[in-house]
């Protein structure tokens, strides 16, 4: 090949755009040709559709291309590739035989088993076998996931998540073709590509796409509604690489038969290590335009490298920083998508961001949408989260009727980069340490009526004048909401921050048996709103009226220029009584004692430090699996009040101790009651965890004993009683319990088993 060449990119997609913008830029391309494309690509455009082989064969003879450069897998399927090189064109791309790694998802796991490759359980059954499969699937006993063995366009995968569901899913798939039934994989998707000369293969950075069409992956399959790269994972490019994609390359080399293009592997990370979800034999659509877009080598370079058995890695090279893409889709996507409507407001040229065509059209003088997805914005920065303000900045400003676009792109990412609670601003072992300073200078004030001092879960002082008690005592809980107020002033759910002070605050002298007295409250913020204080003023007072204590008097306070515009703190004080005989902790705790795990409703007060930034990227009226009701709801459900729930538990007298879990959670609360050189073995999967953690869980790569130091985890409150005991307890608590860990003889350590 001479250095200026006549290059011809098949396809009509986003993609297809960002091919041939990338070869437009390079020196070595002396004329672009496209078809059919679309309104946004560059080059001299042609209307012979992707599928027309004869029809592309004369196209190149006419003009001289040199280099076919096929972007969508129908015309591969359809054997271009084939037609060109008996033609003595190049092209890249695999032949008709090789692109059947896509086009038959059945042939696909097949040669995945050959070669041993880490793959979910299967079983393949021909068009109309319905039987068959239904009865695999029932024998199989577990979640499947149902594919068309042949093209869909990115949305022949089923998810069902019920009997029903599952059982119509194989009816319909297996009507119009073939399918593969394949196990139900559960962890963290990416998406590998890489490129190949037929015996040496390069791999580009791992991306993560976004494939249902709601915020916070909810609703029906889409070709792609988003794309991220790099994707933070726990596994390099490299090494998924030779999992993945080198043995494959490898395999037919040695055949005879070498794979020249783009290969894709679609891997899910579980815990128990990758496997492979499907192979595509092209560049992946959002996924293309996102890595061409960190692209830094000659693309022409790389791709005449493949086609001619030269590459090597230095073809292929990726700028520092990330990228992000964001779809714009048309009215009724991903079902038959409204076409003809008028886009507005495209932004000029930004080096920033590039808007790439998918479906588009110029009708009577205006840009207009001709297919479901329309539009990929990819935004380009130093860090993943500038090049998404990039993209979401421009996203927001195209308009057309009925656009559709999420807007949670990349929402788990924050999750897996965030490895310690510490790095989202809050320091548990820093709040430790504070607590052993300061506890000599407040030692020193004591006097023999403090039973209780800093570190318990609150001051006790003796106040025997309380004359129908036979001996009183004083119990004062201090505590804040933390920034949980941040998310409740964000969204305008503030009325249940008051509910949260009162109820932390009874739950803090209740595990020392005290009944509440009255409550004091403190609310500050940047500037007064009456209609604000009265909200979460009236929540405390319902909460008051709930636990039985006056709500007595607080300070509001008005602080600008210390809180931010619209943002508040709360905190409180509240204080009960308690006879002094009938204190918590009980000095009978001992080895060996079970403890009794009480439901909480949500994080509390405790975590959202860790929960806002988890959370940053998706919108909080989304209602990602598995959760059950809107993410802020979930997230901002009140702090329970366990008082009520563990009154008649505490008349039985057999309850040697409580546990209030707040921050720090299990491991740093349980050791506030135990003796000297008791500890605790807490048996997780011993309660059922709540849809919200269990998502929290799937995103988190914090360590177990850190997660579990962040969150409550769906246990507020643990009782601790004797083993003959643990039956009357639990049947005195008006809901389901568990019996969560027993104490042990390990020196006040908390394991996490």
């Amino acid at each position: 090949m001479t250095n200026g060449l006549n290059i011809l990119v098949v396809g009509s997609g986003a993609r297809e755009h960002a091919l041939a913008s990338k070869i437009s830029e390079s020196p070595r391309c002396a004329h672009l040709h496209v078809t059919p494309g679309n309104a946004g690509t560059p080059g001299t455009r042609h209307a012979v559709p992707a599928t027309d082989i004869d029809g592309i064969i004369a196209l190149c003879n006419t003009n001289r291309v040199s280099l076919v450069v096929v972007g969508p897998e129908a015309p591969l399927a359809a054997g271009l590739v084939d037609a060109l090189l008996a033609a003595g064109i190049a092209a890249f791309g695999p032949t008709q035989a090789l692109a059947r790694l896509e086009s038959d998802k059945s042939h696909a796991r097949n040669i995945a088993h050959t070669l041993n490759m880490p793959s979910p359980r299967f079983a393949s059954f021909t068009q109309g076998n319905e039987a068959e499969a239904l009865a695999w699937w029932k024998n199989f006993g577990a979640n499947i996931v149902v594919k068309q063995s042949g093209l869909a366009g990115g949305k022949g995968v089923v998810v069902p998540n019920s009997t029903d569901e599952t059982t119509l899913a194989i009816r319909e798939a297996i009507a119009v073709g073939d399918i593969v039934l394949e196990e139900r994989l559960i962890g963290t998707e990416c998406s590998l590509i890489a490129v190949s000369d037929g015996k040496t293969s390069v791999a580009f950075p791992l991306a993560q796409d976004h494939k249902r069409i709601g915020e916070g992956d909810t609703g029906l399959n889409t070709g792609g509604m988003g794309a991220y790269a790099p994707a933070p994972v726990q596994f390099s490019a490299d090494e998924l690489h030779g999992m993945f994609i080198t043995p494959v390359i490898n395999h037919f080399a040695s055949a005879g038969t070498p794979f020249t293009g783009a290969l894709f592997a679609g891997i899910m990370l579980t815990a128990n290590g990758p496997r492979l979800l499907e192979y595509n034999c092209r560049f992946g659509d959002p996924e293309a335009q996102v890595l061409l877009s960190l692209l830094e080598s000659d693309i022409v370079d790389l791709l005449v490298a493949c086609t001619t058995g030269s590459l090597k890695p230095t073809h292929l090279s990726i700028r520092e920083g990330s990228a992000l893409g964001v779809v714009l889709a048309s009215s009724n996507y991903p079902n038959t998508p409204r076409t003809g409507d008028i886009i507005t407001n495209l932004p000029s040229t930004n080096p920033m961001c590039s808007v790439f065509h998918g479906g588009t059209e110029i009708q009577n003088g205006s840009l207009v949408t001709a297919g479901g997805r329309v539009l990929t914005c990819v935004g380009v920065g130093a860090t993943l989260e500038e090049a998404r303000t990039h993209a979401y900045a421009t996203a927001s400003r195209i308009s057309f009727d009925g656009v559709q676009m999420r807007r949670d792109i990349a929402w788990r990412a924050p999750g897996a980069t965030i490895k310690s609670y510490a790095s989202t601003g809050v320091d548990i072992d820093e709040g430790t340490r504070a607590v052993d300073l300061i506890k000599a200078s407040i030692t020193k004030t004591a006097t023999s009526q403090v039973l209780r001092g800093v570190g318990a879960f609150g001051g006790a002082l003796d106040v025997s004048f309380l004359k129908e008690f036979d001996h009183p005592v004083l119990v004062g809980s201090t505590d804040g909401v933390g920034t949980k107020v941040e998310l409740a002033a964000r969204t305008g759910r503030i009325r249940g921050t008051g509910h949260d002070i009162v109820n932390h605050c009874v739950n803090d002298v209740l595990v020392q048996r005290a009944y509440p007295l009255f409550f004091l409250d403190y609310l500050a913020s940047s500037h007064l709103n009456a209609d604000n204080v009265a909200e979460v003023v009236g929540g405390m007072a319902d909460a008051c009226a709930a636990a039985g204590c006056v709500l007595l008097g607080g300070e509001t306070a008005e602080m600008p220029g210390v809180y931010a515009e619209g943002a508040f703190d709360i905190a409180g004080t509240l204080v009960g009584v308690a006879e002094r005989e009938q204190l918590l902790p009980l000095p009978t705790i001992a080895a060996g004692d079970v403890l009794i795990g009480v439901a909480s409703n949500g994080p509390h007060t405790n975590g959202y430090s860790y929960l806002r930034k988890l959370f940053a990227w998706i919108p909080m009226e989304s209602q990602p699996v598995p959760l059950d009701r809107p993410l802020v709801e979930a997230l901002l459900e009140p702090h329970r009040n366990y008082l009520p729930v563990l009154k008649h538990a505490l008349d039985t007298e057999l309850v040697k101790a409580l546990v209030h879990i707040t921050g720090g959670g299990l491991p740093e609360n349980m050791p506030r009651v135990l003796p000297k050189g008791i500890g605790a073995n807490i048996n997780l999967g011993s309660w059922p965890m709540p849809p919200l953690f269990q998502l929290v869980s799937e995103l988190s790569t914090l360590d177990t004993d850190e997660l579990y130091r962040t969150l409550n985890m769906g246990v507020g409150m643990v009782v601790i009683v004797a083993p003959e005991h643990v039956q009357a307890v639990q049947k005195s608590i008006p809901e389901d319990t568990w019996i969560i860990g027993e104490l042990t003889n390990n020196h006040n350590k908390v394991l996490l088993k």
